[in-house]
This record gives C-alpha cells, sequence and structure tokens, in this order.
C-alpha cells in the first residue's frame, strides 16, 4: 500500500495538558502510555483524558514495553542535569526501578530510547555526556548505544555516536536502526548471532539541514524512528514540523509536515496501536499533547503487541 500523506487536519489532539510527552506506547490489550515530567508513565485513556503513574524524577524521554506489560523508560537525565538510567515501570503494582545506571565503566547520563527484541534483549541509546542541552547538539560524538540482556549482564556495542535518539528493529530483528540526532540521519547496524553489533552504515540520505542561520525551514534533526509492516522506516523531524519514511529502496517520502506547528508541533515519536494496528499516536518535544490520527499502513508488532 502506498504511503500517501496524512492530512495535518486529519489529527485530533489528546491528553491535552501532558508535560512533554515524548513518546507513545500502545499495549496488545490497547492500553495507551506517554511520557510526562510529572511522573513515571501517564496512561492515556479512550476519551482522550489521561492519569499520571508513578513517582515524579528526572526527565522519562523514550518508552517501550515487555511483553509483561511493564513500560520500559529511557531517562534523559541531561534534560534536568540529574542522572539518565534505564528504568521500568509495572502499572499493574506500581513498581518503578532502575534497570541500569552505568555500563562498561560509563555513567548513564541521557539515555534516550529503549527496544526490546524476542530474545528479551534490551537496546538502548545514551546520548551525550555533555553538560547542558545546547552543548549537547554540538556535533560531539560521545553517544553509545547499549544492551541489557536478560541474565543482567550489559555492554557498550556502539560508540562514537552524534547523538544517538530513536531506535526500531528490522522484522527479522537482523537490523537495528538509530537515528543521529546531530548527524541529521539514521544509523543501521547489522546484529550479528548471539548479539553483537556490527559496525554501523548510514541507511538513506542526510535529512535536512543543522543549521537555520539563513531560514531555511528544511531542518534535519532526527529524533524518534519507527518501523511499518512494509519495511518503510518513519523518521521524525522536529524542528522541521515533519514526519518522513525511507522506504525499503532508500527513497524519502513526507508523510506528515505541519509547517504551522498548529498540530504536529515537534514531533518526536511515532507508535502505531489498535487492532489493525493503523491508529498513530505521535508524542512531542514541545506540545502539551498527544496526537492521533489513521496510518495509511500499518506498524510493525512490537515483541509486546505479538
Amino acid at each position: 500500500m502506498p504511503l500517501t500523506p496524512i492530512a495535518t487536519a486529519s489529527f485530533q489532539k489528546i491528553a491535552v495538558g501532558i508535560d512533554r510527552p515524548e513518546d507513545v506506547v500502545v499495549g496488545k490489550d490497547g492500553r495507551i502510555f506517554a511520557s510526562d515530567h510529572q511522573c513515571a508513565v501517564a496512561e492515556i485513556h479512550p476519551d482522550g483524558s489521561f492519569t499520571r503513574m508513578g513517582p515524579q524524577g528526572g526527565a522519562p524521554n523514550g518508552i517501550n514495553m515487555d511483553p509483561q506489560g511493564r513500560v520500559l523508560i529511557a531517562n534523559f537525565g541531561i534534560y534536568d542535569r540529574q542522572e539518565g538510567p534505564l528504568q521500568r515501570f509495572d502499572p499493574a503494582t506500581g513498581k518503578h526501578e532502575n534497570l541500569l545506571t552505568e555500563v562498561g565503566g560509563k555513567r548513564l547520563t541521557s539515555a534516550n530510547y529503549p527496544v526490546m527484541d524476542r530474545d528479551g534483549n534490551i537496546w538502548c541509546a545514551n546520548s551525550t555526556h555533555a553538560e547542558t542541552w545546547p552543548q549537547a547538539l554540538d556535533g560531539r560524538t560521545d553517544g553509545f548505544i547499549f544492551v541489557l540482556r536478560p541474565d543482567g549482564s550489559s555492554s557498550i556495542e556502539a560508540e562514537g555516536l552524534k547523538f544517538p535518539n530513536g531506535m526500531a528493529l528490522s522484522a527479522d530483528e537482523a537490523w537495528l536502526y538509530c537515528a543521529q540526532t546531530s548527524g541529521a540521519d539514521v544509523m543501521r547496524f547489522p546484529i550479528r548471532p548471539g548479539g553483537p553489533l556490527g559496525p554501523g552504515k548510514r541507511y538513506g540520505p542526510v535529512l535536512g539541514r543543522l543549521s537555520d542561520k539563513d531560514g531555511h525551514p528544511d531542518l534535519g534533526y532526527t529524533d524518534g524512528v519507527g518501523m511499518d509492516a512494509e519495511g518503510n522506516l518513519w523518521v521524525c523531524l522536529p524542528a522541521d514540523n515533519k514526519v518522513v519514511a525511507i522506504t525499503p529502496a532508500g527513497a524519502v517520502e513526507t508523510v506528515i509536515h505541519d509547517p504551522s506547528g498548529e498540530t504536529v508541533n515537534h514531533p518526536t515519536n511515532v507508535t502505531w496501536g489498535g487492532a489493525d494496528l493503523k491508529d498513530l499516536y505521535i508524542g512531542s518535544i514541545r506540545a502539551g499533547y498527544v496526537v492521533k490520527g489513521r496510518s495509511p499502513v500499518a506498524g510493525l508488532a512490537l515483541i509486546h503487541q505479538r
């Protein structure tokens, strides 16, 4: 099915009043959760209202879910100058815990986005060790990807990255995709047998500029990514209020663009849910709401949705 553009007017705003909803995750049972800086995670109800759950602390950023329905949280500590661990919250029990605070002798200061594979490995990016947010996007290459295994062991699997951000797995889990925010691109890493990552290469083209000094609107800072059921990798470009998709053939298609930012404002992550996995949810780094619409293609079912 073709990747037809989605009209901005077709989106509805839900969870109005939420605090920096960077990401959304939808469980197999249909429950919807979003990042919120006032709690561990917020549940979005069918009527569009939301309830905050768990303790406040740090800056919950990218979120995902394990097959048990527990929400995995990448806490982007640099946002509030705090620690940035990989965490987990259980909506059923209210248990909130740190899963990992350091790896390979390096402290986690800016865990950004987690994704779990079928073997139970949690892949996550630590974007930077910069002390302040403006420093983080200066092109430094201090970001890395790490993995936390079911046995509790962990390791750094890729280093020297330019603010690694959102991540996604291919359908066969042979590839791990990771956005490099200050590279304006996406990297793809082969997952070797047994789990280690092979050398990464750019996937698709550079997706825009990194400076708007001349007023050019085509800013390419990449944020969250999501894989749909047809192998298209959706990439959020928050500074341009745009979502594009890199097709399996390497072409780039614009799926959503809201130049005014009145509805789709600084989109940071895309998530699919619903019985047909065509309900589309978009998080934001700036808007105080989540947007919901319908996708032209279904999302790839994640480990917790299968």
